[in-house]
């Protein structure tokens, strides 16, 4: 028996398509050959258990072997195999059903993998790095007789008699001198590793050196041969594929450790089971992240069916939940041929929801059982909780119940507590509810330390995401209003009652402000007197709360760009009823009062971190006269 013929005739320049835009990901040949091998075990399992099959299925398996004297890659399995005529029509036609449609379209399209994944072409990925493919078959059907196909990468294919006499399929790859890379037992172990890791059939992989010597080496010691032994690279039955009733946290931790070797013991986690309206297993970890909030992404593993796919899944992953680790595996989820493009669907959105609340629900299940172990774990958790409260609604719904506040006293509450802590101290004469809080606290001490002889509570929001859970928790929380420490003086923090008058007269007034602006001399700083209790600092230096707000926002690229352009504002408040401030009424030299009120102007911009330089120096060398 021996058949030549062509593929289609509107695939002349197919292969070379193929090529070109498979290029950049072409060590996928192996994945989906590997693949295509692991169906065709699965099938001959399924055919068996309906009965189809009466004869010995034995130990299914896939096999991947290399020569690197005859540049081949081998990858054979003792699955279902196919005849002559079923070689015809799955490799032949349904490959290249779409030819015609994928020949006109192919030049529209910007995405490689979209073009390869409407076609169907992974079996022909293989032509990304073999001149030549063989292929070598035998069906479990009854009669049935070995087939043997060959192809060069033009459209002209060449079926005859094969000779296989065992059932299944051995695929051979003639690896072209542009892929001789391939040809490496690390560089295959590397892409087996990556992609078949976990595949449900045992792959077989490797070399082994004999325990008799094969002759001495130059220096006279025995040389030892080595062989291709059977060589189990891949667990068939990894934990997402088992009960949560048959693991311990031992199993989950080891399987931690097996993919991400060099970190720390994760948190918590959570195993993914559905199977309704869509198909997904899997098990998400929360890992320490504390403040590193760009360079955890990318750590959670898609696989379909247990090959792995991409470690891109921002579309079925919410945002705020990307800094998880884990795997994700679903059936359900439309890729295309490359296995490495995710298409926004129905069942995507779905898994997305699911996600988000199967977090939801451990986090509250977590704060409702162990509090006080949910309150360790929260510097590390608190940047996800807020930032899924800051993106999702529905999260925000559900996290008020579990969210965390923490003052400078590294006591929690949570929202409703904390309302209810301040409600009576932190209420001002319009009855708005305010929050101060810190972003530095070490800088802001003296700001702190002013509040709280009031008797105020300072939260502490310092993580890279409070700058946006602020706003959000002034939207969300009713007549609520958050204030920095440092964005005014205590006494006008929160304004109780209007502001008693001061002890200098108008013209004093005036005189002290003009003294102040001819000492700092700098138009950023506006001059303003207040009554304020003579125990405070005679002069503060704060920068409006909306207006810090808004240039921050822009800094983290908030589309604030109208504020980002524009200078530091800050104002300067004069303790009118300080004790210093009527000293320099009193003094008779311009030149003292000018020094006096820049001293006093410094001591200001040393507490918030904000004197530098060439102004510090100056200052250390007044104070030095001073005294």
């Amino acid at each position: 028996m021996q058949e030549k013929g062509t593929i289609s005739i509107h695939t002349e320049n197919i292969f070379p398509i193929i090529k070109k835009f498979l290029y950049s990901d072409h060590e996928i040949f192996l994945r989906e050959l590997v693949s295509n091998a692991v169906d065709a075990t699965q099938k001959m399992k399924r055919l068996a258990s309906l009965g189809q099959y009466k004869g010995e299925v034995g130990d299914l398996r896939v096999e991947v072997a290399f020569d690197e004297k005859a540049k081949t890659i081998t990858i054979s399995d003792n699955g279902i195999g196919m005849t002559a005529e079923e070689i015809k029509k799955y490799i032949n036609q349904i490959a290249f059903s779409g030819a015609t449609e994928f020949m006109e379209k192919f030049k529209e399209s910007k995405d490689a993998n979209e073009i390869i994944g409407r076609f169907g072409l992974g079996f022909y990925s293989a032509f990304m790095v073999a001149d030549k493919v063989e292929i070598e078959s035998l069906s479990y059907q009854e009669g049935a007789q070995p087939a043997h196909w060959v192809c060069d990468g033009s459209t002209e294919f060449e079926l005859s008699e094969g000779s296989l006499t065992e059932r299944g399929t051995e695929i051979t790859l003639h690896i072209n001198q542009d892929s001789e890379e391939f040809l490496s037992k690390y560089k295959l172990q590397e892409i087996l590793d990556k992609y078949c890791r976990f595949l449900p059939v045992p792959i077989i992989f490797g070399t082994k050196t004999e325990d008799e010597p094969d002759g001495e080496d130059e220096e006279g010691k025995p040389k030892y041969k080595q062989v291709d032994v059977p060589n189990v690279i891949n667990d068939t039955n990894p934990i997402w594929t088992k009960s949560p009733n048959d693991l311990k946290d031992e199993d989950y931790l080891e399987f931690y450790k097996q993919l991400y070797p060099f970190s720390e013991e994760p948190l918590f986690w959570i195993h993914l089971n559905v199977d309704y309206p869509f198909n997904l297993t899997g098990v998400l970890y929360f890992p320490k992240v504390k403040n590193e909030f760009d360079f955890q992404r990318n750590k959670i593993k898609l696989f379909s069916r247990q090959v792995f796919i991409t470690d891109e899944v921002k579309d079925i992953v919410p945002e705020f939940l990307m800094l998880l680790h884990g795997v994700i595996d679903s059936p359900d989820i439309p890729l295309n041929v490359s296995r490495s493009f995710l298409q926004a669907d129905s069942n995507v959105k779905k898994i997305n929801t699911y996600i988000t609340k199967k977090v939801a629900d451990k986090l509250a299940e977590l704060f409702k059982n162990d509090r006080k172990g949910y309150e360790e774990k929260w510097p590390d958790i608190g940047l996800f909780v807020k930032y899924g409260m800051v993106s999702e609604d529905k999260f925000y719904d559900k996290a008020k119940e579990f969210a965390l506040l923490t003052n400078t006293e590294k006591q929690n509450f949570t929202l409703e507590e904390y309302k209810e802590k301040v409600a009576a101290e932190q209420t001002d004469k319009n009855g708005q509810l305010v929050y101060i809080y810190t972003n530095d606290p070490e800088k802001q001490d003296a700001f702190i330390q002013s509040a709280t002889k009031k008797g105020y509570d300072v939260l502490v929001m310092n993580s890279p995401i409070d700058n946006h859970f602020v706003s959000s928790l002034e939207q969300k929380l009713e007549k609520t209003q958050l204030k920095r420490v440092d964005s005014d003086v205590a006494d006008k923090l929160i304004s109780k009652e209007d502001a008693p008058a001061h002890i200098l007269t108008e013209e004093e007034s005036a005189k002290v402000k003009t003294i102040f602006e001819k000492a700092i001399n700098r138009p950023a700083y506006r001059v303003e007197l207040e009554s304020l209790n003579p125990e405070e600092l005679p002069v503060t230096v704060t920068m409006d709360e909306f207006m810090r707000r808004m240039k921050e926002m822009a800094a983290m690229g908030g589309g604030m760009g109208f504020y980002g352009s524009m200078p530091d504002n800050y104002k300067v408040v004069i303790n009118a009823n300080h004790k210093l401030i009527t000293r320099i009424l009193q003094d008779e030299n311009e030149q003292e009062q000018s020094q006096l009120a820049r001293q006093a102007f410094d001591l200001a911009l040393l507490s918030q971190g904000l004197l530098t330089g060439a102004d510090l120096t100056e200052f250390v060398n007044r104070s030095v006269n001073l005294i």
